[in-house]
Formats: structure tokens, C-alpha cells, sequence
């Protein structure tokens, strides 16, 4: 389906139904507790809980929920189910875009809901903003930021509300959160609830080149987005400004992922870039910083270039939306960072 512009999503109200979806790593079964502990969180939040019926029965293939087109059903069924107001991932993993050929993107796009994850579901939102022209939201999924213990993530649960429910919202400001945490947690055990969270200041985004830019912003967990290159559900990337992140960044495969990138062409297209925090930076014994491997990459652009911005897989996290307008301004030390529309509509 090829359409001429961008369909936002319908804003959220208050006691708003989340439709639960787990189209990859059925992590709600792994980490049952904190699964459950999530739940409580989104109704204490003032959302309201309706499970795809893949996550509800708890069904697993080990490595995943299902079979893709089982996958792909839960996920339509919570779009065409009136009672869902919007859609939520339960985590990432590594196979949602297998869910990409059995998507009815006709119907999601009339639907018009929110749908919102981030690492592996980057496969979700670039299929769907390919051929459905609807804008997802990368951010909050259930176990990771509504898991945490003994409350959800506050500024990351806040920055979601901020950004789904205020139809009028222009010209707003993202400011850095005052800390940050890359702090391991194992929910294997009791870990995640007796082991306390470790915090850092956060300094803000880190300018690795000075510029100006005023453009659509395009949102991707870097190495699910290059596994889609060659496809159609590979994004159009020029005059974009590109948000990165990764998970685990050992440099080896960083150098291989943002090389990739290069060979694309996709810094010869794009306008900007800013590369979020990873959880897990592996130097493996280089001699230079993950910045100096970005920039030896990219070489020397015209445009922003900015790292260790918090969206991604540290917390707390900002929700933004795919190809929402926004202006990047980085100057010597100052860097800013301005949504010019609002996300949804009424």
C-alpha cells in the first residue's frame, strides 16, 4: 500500500486498554514475576490490560512465542479488537520481522492505534512505516520499563504519556534526564527486586559535530535495521535525521554494523544522526573510544552528530515517534533537541 503522508496515531485517554503483544522472545514466561509486577504497574498507571491470546496462554517454542503467521495473528487480532486502544510489545528479542509478511497493513492503518516497543520490534515499526505510512512510537515495551522494581521506570512512563496524549503538543523541548542507569539486573533470580538499581549523572547528549537540522526523525535499533536492508521494509533515509541504538555494542560489530550503514549510502542521505546509549560497550581492548569509531565511520558530514543519547535500551528512556518533525541544534557544548508537532491526533 503506498500512500502520500503520514498517518499519526489516535491519542490515549485516561484508563486507556493496552494491548499486550509478544511477537518475539516470550520473556513473560522466562521472568514470570516481573511480568506480572508490569502489569500492576501499567494499571497503576492508569491503563487499563487486554493480552493477545498467545501472551495470555503463555505458549512458547523455546526461543519464541510461535510460529510467524500465529505471531502475526496475535498482533492483527489486537489491532482490529475495538476494546484495544493501543498496542504494546511484552519485550524485543530477535524475530519480529517474521511476523512482517503476515501483517495486514491495510488494516493497521486504519486502525490508527499507537504501537509501541523498541530494540527488535524495530522491525515492526519500519514495516509498518513502510507499508502502512502509520508513525509507531519507539518506546516503553512491558517487561523493561514497567517491570522495574518496585516501580516502573517514572520518567520513561512519563515521556510515553507525554507524547500519546497530547494531540496539541509543538515546539516541547526533550531535556536530559537527570540520571542514568546501564546497571544489570538479573530477573532470573531475585536480583531485579533485591538488588538495588546503580545510577549515573547524565551530562546529556555528547556533540561529535556541530550543526543544525529541522526534519523528520527516523528511530531504529541499529542492527535489527541493517537486517532489513535490501528489503522493502528498509526505510527511505534521505533528508532524515536517524536515531541509532544498540544493546550489546562490542566494537567489532559495531565497526561492522555503522560500515554497513556507509556502504548503504545511508550518511550521504541523511541530515542528522544520534546514536543513543548502549546498555553494554565492549572496547575489546581498542586503543580509541566508541566515539572515535563513529566518527572514523562517518567521516566528515555537514550535519549534527550526536552520542549517548538516552533512548534505547538504558533507563531511564524518551519516546519518540518514527518521522515526527523535530529540530536538532548542537553548538561547541550546547545541544538541543525540540519536537515541533504533536504525535497523535484527536
Amino acid at each position: 500500500m503506498i500512500l502520500n503522508k503520514i498517518i499519526k496515531p489516535k491519542s490515549l485517554k485516561l484508563g486507556a486498554t493496552a494491548g499486550i503483544f509478544t511477537s518475539s522472545s516470550p520473556a513473560h514466561i522466562w521472568f514470570k514475576e516481573k511480568y506480572f509486577h508490569a502489569l500492576e504497574q501499567l494499571k497503576t498507571n492508569g491503563f487499563e490490560i487486554y493480552e493477545g491470546h498467545l501472551t495470555r496462554q503463555f505458549i512458547s517454542q523455546g526461543y519464541r512465542t510461535a510460529p510467524p503467521k500465529e505471531r502475526a495473528q496475535e498482533f492483527m487480532e489486537l489491532i482490529e479488537n475495538p476494546k484495544v486502544d493501543f498496542l504494546i510489545a511484552t519485550i524485543g528479542g530477535y524475530n519480529s520481522s517474521s511476523l512482517l509478511p503476515y501483517l495486514n497493513f491495510e488494516k493497521i492503518a486504519e486502525a490508527k492505534k499507537i504501537i509501541s516497543g523498541y530494540s527488535d520490534i524495530t522491525s515492526l515499526h519500519m514495516g509498518i512505516l513502510t507499508q502502512a505510512n502509520l508513525s509507531t512510537f519507539y518506546g516503553p515495551a512491558v517487561i523493561p520499563t514497567f517491570g522495574e522494581w518496585p516501580e516502573g521506570f517514572s520518567d520513561s512512563i512519563a515521556s510515553f504519556k507525554n507524547l500519546s496524549s497530547e494531540s496539541k503538543l509543538n515546539n516541547y523541548k526533550i531535556k536530559p534526564f537527570k540520571y542514568w542507569s546501564n546497571h544489570f539486573r538479573n530477573a532470573l533470580n531475585l536480583e531485579w527486586k533485591t538488588g538495588e538499581r546503580k545510577y549515573n549523572s547524565n551530562n546529556g547528549g555528547k556533540i561529535l559535530n556541530n550543526g543544525y537540522a529541522e526534519a523528520p526523525i527516523i528511530i531504529a535499533n541499529l542492527n535489527t535495521l541493517c537486517a532489513l536492508a535490501g528489503t522493502k521494509y528498509f526505510p527511505d533515509l534521505k533528508g532524515k535525521i536517524l536515531l541509532i541504538e544498540e544493546e550489546q555494542a562490542p566494537f567489532p560489530e559495531e565497526e561492522r554494523s555503522l560500515t554497513h550503514l556507509k556502504f548503504l549510502g545511508v550518511f550521504d542521505k541523511i541530515v542528522g544522526l544520534i546514536i543513543g546509549k548502549p546498555e553494554v560497550l565492549e572496547n575489546k581492548n581498542a586503543p580509541f573510544t566508541y566515539e572515535d569509531l563513529i566518527l572514523e565511520i562517518v567521516g566528515k558530514r555537514n550535519y549534527p552528530i550526536i552520542s549517548q543519547f538516552d533512548c534505547g535500551h538504558t533507563h531511564p528512556s524518551h519516546t519518540l515517534a518514527q518521522m515526527l518533525n523535530v529540530k536538532i541544534e548542537a553548538e561547541n557544548e550546547n545541544f538541543n533537541f525540540e519536537i515541533l508537532e504533536a504525535a497523535v491526533c484527536d
